[in-house]
């Protein structure tokens, strides 16, 4: 027996989205539920995977078979025919995967007209003019999707009639228009492909079946896949949907629409989506026509927009999430197209989440896991200031919120060409269309002068978190002339804009933006997260000003305090450079103990700033040789310097001949400084001398792999002062906090540790300097001592570090590179694109925890760790702390919490909770997780 590809939408299973789509699962259960759905089947995905293997490219065995009883089933349910002369059937065919991907793969409508049926179409309607309407339509849907002629052939003679006519819109065109357009249409594809345009429905039916199941290896699609990390466990293949067509363009008593059963921008509890009346669905995704709001239907067609609220209530109480729906009023009747759970900016998702939880449709678990905690870095982003006193260059839709500045570009290769060159730019379009999906990735935000909230450019922007202003009306954009023009004012390629998606304004020139601010709603959601995840999360940072700023992101502490940061202001440098050129260690201790005053302060400042929480203080780390210029930097400053001094000699000889011929000047002594000390040097002489040390000491210290070489705890065996200084500015001020009452949990962590040795030799000097410190107050220092683990040799001795060790924190920066044998700077910049790319790794292990690798080492030296010091701290300090399946797989091995940079602390807070949620179901070689085969 054939295999089973076909399955009617009254007997596919609605939870199976791997196999039937996203889409045809939601028929499939939309009409077993009872609402009003056109009939039509589902096509697998298998048949789609089946296909795409085939070299010859032939539709699996047995599945034509299928569809034509399928189509047999319709007919008999509907008392049309496809194909049929005198009742016509005509259907739509549509993709659909298990992950939405809205706009990225083809459909084509009004499928199964040819010379035969459209006569029946308009004698079964009386409606000559719809029955041109839809076969202009399929002719050039057909045409662009199935056989690959471009919009463009069309686009010149539709517009060419329009402009004779003297019509804008397509709505003002005559039976006479388009039923010349269709004419034009059909010669287009002749022309174009050699062929005539095919007749026989059932050929057109299986070369559309194709055309959608190729639409899944198409361009945008696979953008679109890569750019939000859609895997094949996640979606493989598209299966097509083949429906009923029923017709929003056959009069004033039809239309169409695309709603929302909450608004997707601001997540309020009121039908959100807008309709175009005598209208087809296209005309609203692809932004053809500007379309009407949703609550104008309450006047315009009041019973159908009653129908549209019940219709509305029923999606959300069954899916039990907001949905995005698609309609179709057919003379006074509704039908729902399909329905998918609606893609949200942050924000909205945010609040929709806890209202849902207070109305009881949800609980707080499902609240939490219906929100992806990298969508909360969505509302991190800045806005533009508030009561900013410019008047916009114009006004359109807001259709997805936040604030973008750019350069104008009109067209997506060169949006994607700057966006990756580091340039910031703002995509002008007249629509958008699905093509352009490379050029949203690499834009700040869109800017369309036609189409609606609902458009294609506000569906894809919002599920992107990307500002977008729709329907401008008042920009004319051409993008051959590649301008804009508003008004008198005229936007070239290259003109700074900016956008603001919350109001729909658009600014000529850069805005000044600031900080968001977190909605009630969100420090709601949090908090519940708070409550269920076993995991801490902490922050990186490094000085007072960053420590409040992690406060107010939640952060519970400071899991890295990088002691180094401190040293590069511009007050501190001097001492340090001091302290490196010193030749003598009386000379070094003189520069630290300058140094330690300022440090002793920054500690005091960040104790009280996490009081109660613990703050770790990591000390010195990098190579000493980083604090001073370069070699190359050292020697140029000595050439100019050495030129400014033939200069200054050429000015002394010059006074001195004046002296001797003219008298007169000694008496004027403004004329007669020459610039040399007593010592017969000038300042410029001092500076070369500074300079030439410096760069013998930067020869002196150079070093041929740095980050494995004098770093770390290796300073503090051949400069011990440098840790002394650290540990007593430490300790000074958690013993000026005490003498406060301030109350701080303060943790001091040795790097780059790699054995036993090292600990000790950095633990007499904490002993002695603590009951020095001790004494000289009359208190009692309450500290934790511990270490880094980003030395490979580290994990495998972890047991033996834990006898010293109070606390572990894995650096995985470091971890990482030793693991992988990758210098991060080179990898990133040379050839990691190309090992993500050919998938020889699935993620950059710089950014993604490589779970198979690197965490291995870090569960060997939590299990080790702990069997030594039972209930050891341990955490991660590293920058994949703040990726969220990092995060899980943190949670799996029992760590006690993650560190990350304070903006991604709410993100982390929300990954530790739905870490803890889903911790059953998880595997340590999910694909999804995994960096390397």
């Amino acid at each position: 027996m054939n295999k089973k590809y076909v399955y009617a939408f009254s007997e596919g299973d609605g939870k199976n989205k791997q196999l039937l789509g996203g889409k045809g699962a939601n028929l499939c259960e939309m009409t077993q539920i009872g609402l009003n759905v056109p009939a039509g089947f589902v096509i697998s995905t298998e048949a789609c995977l089946t296909y795409l293997a085939d070299e010859q490219h032939r539709l699996p065995e047995g599945l034509i078979e299928e569809v034509h009883q399928q189509i047999a089933t319709v007919e008999k349910n509907s008392g049309k025919g496809f194909g049929n002369a005198d009742k016509p059937l005509l259907v739509s065919v549509r993709s659909g995967s298990a992950m939405s991907m809205p706009g990225m793969m083809d459909t084509i409508l009004n499928l199964g007209l040819n010379n035969n049926t459209l006569p029946a179409l308009i004698a079964e309607t009386g409606n000559e003019r719809f029955g041109y309407d839809a076969y202009r339509r399929f002719i050039q849907l057909f045409g662009k999707v199935a056989l690959g002629v471009p919009d463009e052939k069309f686009d010149v003679h539709f517009e060419a009639v329009k402009k004779r006519s003297g019509v804008k819109a397509d709505v003002g065109l005559t039976a006479s228009d388009l039923k010349e357009i269709s004419g034009l249409f059909l010669d287009v594809v002749k022309e174009h492909t050699g062929r005539p345009f095919p007749m026989d429905v059932y050929e057109q039916l299986e070369i559309s079946i194709k055309a959608v199941f190729n639409s899944w290896m198409g361009k945008r699609a696979i953008d679109y896949r890569r750019e939000f990390k859609i895997t094949p466990d996640m979606a493989n293949g598209t299966a097509v949907n083949i429906v009923e067509m029923v017709f929003g363009n056959m009069g004033d008593d039809c239309a169409t629409g695309v709603g929302f059963t909450r608004n997707p921008g601001t997540g309020e509890n009121l039908m959100f989506g807008e309709y175009l009346v005598n209208a087809q669905g296209e005309d609203v995704v692809a932004g053809i026509r500007t379309p009407k709001p949703v609550h104008h239907m309450g006047e315009e067609m009041p019973e159908m927009h009653s129908q549209l609220e019940t219709l509305r209530s029923k999606l959300e109480a069954h899916y039990l999430e907001i949905q995005d729906f698609e309609y179709t009023i057919e003379k006074g009747i509704l039908y729902c197209l399909q329905t998918r759970n609606g893609k949200m900016n942050a924000a909205a998702m945010v609040r929709t989440s806890v209202e849902m939880v207070k109305e009881g449709l949800i609980n707080k678990e499902q609240a939490l896991l219906r929100v992806d905690p990298e969508l909360l870095e969505q509302l991190l982003h800045p806005r533009l200031m508030q009561n900013i006193k410019v008047q916009p260059l114009a006004q359109g839709l807001p259709a997805s919120p936040g604030a973008a500045s750019g350069h104008c570009v009109f067209d997506a290769d060169r949006a994607e060409i700057l966006g990756r060159s580091g340039e910031k730019v703002i995509l002008v379009r007249e629509e958008t269309k699905p093509e352009d999906i490379h050029g949203f990735f690499a834009s700040e935000g869109i800017l369309t002068s036609r189409g609606g909230k609902t458009s294609h450019a506000a569906v894809v922007a919002r599920g992107m978190g990307k500002p977008c202003v729709a329907g401008a009306e008042g920009i004319s954009v051409d993008t051959q002339q590649r301008i804009a023009v508003v008004g008198e004012v005229t936007l070239k390629e290259g003109d700074f804009i900016t956008i603001d998606g919350g109001t729909g304004d658009v600014y000529l020139g850069e805005l000044p933006t600031e900080e968001p601010e977190f909605s009630d709603e969100l420090k709601i959601l949090l908090s519940w997260a708070d409550d269920i995840a076993e995991l801490k999360v902490m922050a990186n940072a490094d000085t007072p000003d960053a420590a409040q700023k992690a406060v107010e992101y939640g952060a519970m502490g400071i899991g890295l305090c990088r002691t180094e940061r401190m040293f590069n202001a511009t007050d501190r440098l001097p001492f340090m450079v001091n302290m490196i050129l010193a030749d003598t260690t009386e000379e070094r201790e003189e520069a630290l103990a300058k140094l330690r005053a300022m440090q002793r302060q920054d500690f005091k400042s960040l104790f009280k700033t996490m009081a109660p929480n613990p703050v770790t203080i990591r000390l010195l780390d990098p190579p000493i040789h980083e604090f001073l210029p370069t070699e190359k930097e050292l020697e140029d400053d000595i050439d100019n310097l050495e030129q400014v001094r033939k200069d200054i000699n050429g000015v002394a000889v010059l006074l001195s001949s004046l002296r001797l011929l003219r008298p007169e000047v000694k008496s004027n002594p403004e004329n007669t400084v020459l610039p040399f000390n007593e010592e017969g040097k000038t300042l410029v002489d001092e500076a070369i001398a500074m300079k030439r040390h410096m760069l013998s000491k930067v020869r002196e210290l150079f070093e041929v792999n740095p980050m494995l070489g004098h770093r770390g705890v290796r300073l503090s065996v051949t400069y011990p002062e440098i840790y002394e200084m650290q540990l007593q500015a430490v300790m000074e001020a958690e013993a000026e906090c005490i003498k406060e009452g301030v109350s701080v949990h303060v943790e001091i962590m040795v790097p780059q540790v790699c054995t036993l040795q090292e600990l000790k030799h950095v633990k007499r000097y904490v002993s002695a300097t603590k009951e020095r410190i001790e004494a000289r107050n009359n208190l009692t220092l309450n500290f934790k001592f511990g270490t880094m683990i980003e030395v490979v040799r580290a994990c495998m001795r972890a047991g033996h570090l834990a006898e010293e060790a109070e606390f572990f924190s894995f650096g995985t920066n470091d971890l990482t590179q030793a693991t992988f044998s990758f210098s991060r700077e080179d990898a990133e910049n040379k050839f990691l694109p190309l090992y993500t790319e050919k998938n020889i790794l699935h993620s950059n292990p710089f950014e993604v925890l490589d779970i198979k690798g690197v965490g291995q080492l870090m569960g060997l030296s939590v299990d080790w760790g702990r069997q030594t010091r039972p209930g050891m701290k341990i955490g991660i300090c590293g920058e994949q702390g703040g990726h969220p399946e990092s995060i899980r797989f943190c949670h799996h091995i029992k760590l006690n919490y993650v560190s990350c940079s304070a903006p991604r602390v709410p993100i982390a807070r929300l990954a530790a909770a739905h870490a803890k949620l889903t911790e059953s179901g998880y595997v340590v070689t999910e694909r999804v997780q995994e960096v390397s085969s």
